[in-house]
């Protein structure tokens, strides 16, 4: 596994009661482990008006395992076949554009702790139908739990 493209409910996870455990074990086994988190202008743009600790968490993940990338042309439009489709409504097109940037991107994985819009088998299977029936790879997508082996952690 070498990127993993991170969207804006991760980051926000680390401040959540029900995601922060997972949420800090995932962002330490990723920094110690070297693997390259991407995350998006699209998640900057989101995290605005996030509480003052979420930018600050954001700001505190060493710049060698975190790089910002761009919304392209090419992921708006890949983005709204998405939305051409049905495969979420039009109110969820920002979640789109994360899909849309780890498939151009070719992340290995894009974590979410959205699970209506994103970490959802019949929308995980709809991105793909859209991006196979483009010219795109499939992405795989998870939540943080599901990333890496936590057994052996203390």
């Amino acid at each position: 596994m070498k990127t993993i493209y991170v969207d804006t409910s991760v980051f926000g996870g680390k401040f959540d009661s029900e995601f922060e455990l997972w949420t800090e074990l995932f962002f330490n086994k990723a920094i110690e482990s070297e693997i390259k988190l991407l995350y998006s202008d699209v998640a900057e743009d989101e995290l605005r008006d996030a509480p003052e600790k979420v930018k600050e968490f954001v700001k505190s993940i060493p710049e060698k395992n975190l790089l910002r990338v761009e919304l392209s042309e090419e992921a708006v439009l890949l983005a709204e076949k998405y939305l051409e489709e049905k495969v979420v409504g039009k109110s969820s097109r920002a979640d789109c554009y994360h899909i849309a940037i780890a498939t151009i991107l070719k992340a290995d994985i894009l974590v979410s702790w959205n699970f209506k819009h994103i970490v959802n088998i019949q929308r995980i299977h709809g991105y793909n139908a859209i991006n196979l029936k483009n010219g795109y790879q499939t992405i795989e997508i998870r939540n943080p739990r599901e990333i890496f082996d936590y057994e052996n952690d203390e």
